[in-house]
């Protein structure tokens, strides 16, 4: 059985294995191992994608620990644009290119922009409305990965 992972504020996560469904006083609670890793791993998959839906967006900017407000300064723009972006299908191709070369510095630093803007440009936008369901599982090492396509098949 596979769990539906909406906490991360995306809906099209799932995660095979590393939780565990716990019977609490409340009721029933999930509890996820490795949370940062599994948002690393879930951030790079959607470093993959074309183009950030919305969600997808606010998923990166949350994960660099930014408000609207300072993600918005960062850009040059306002918190009220940045909130719609998040709200609607996505930010901008400018914005959306940014905010991953934000996050790969964030994260990696001396990420190079031109390697993630050649990236982004040379994917067709036919697939950028397209939802991908982005499947997770633990490896025996620990570790969060993406579930390949052969394994998805199996």
């Amino acid at each position: 059985m596979m769990y539906h992972y909406r906490e991360s504020g995306l809906r099209n996560v799932w995660l095979r294995n590393g939780y565990r469904v716990l019977n609490t006083p409340y009721g029933e609670a999930i509890e996820i191992e490795k949370v940062e890793q599994l948002h690393r791993a879930i951030a790079h998959a959607v470093l993959t994608r074309p183009r950030l839906s919305g969600r997808e967006f606010r998923f990166l900017r949350c994960e660099m620990n930014l408000s609207q407000g300072a993600l918005a300064q960062m850009l040059g723009n306002s918190a009220q644009s940045v909130a719609l972006w998040e709200k609607g299908r996505g930010a901008p191709k400018w914005a959306d290119r940014l905010i991953r070369a934000l996050y790969r510095e964030h994260t990696e630093g001396n990420a190079s922009l031109k390697e993630i803007f050649a990236r982004a440009e040379a994917k067709t936008n036919a697939s950028e409305a397209k939802v991908v369901r982005l499947n997770f599982a633990k490896t025996r090492r620990g570790s969060w990965q993406p579930e390949s396509a052969r394994a998805k098949a199996a």
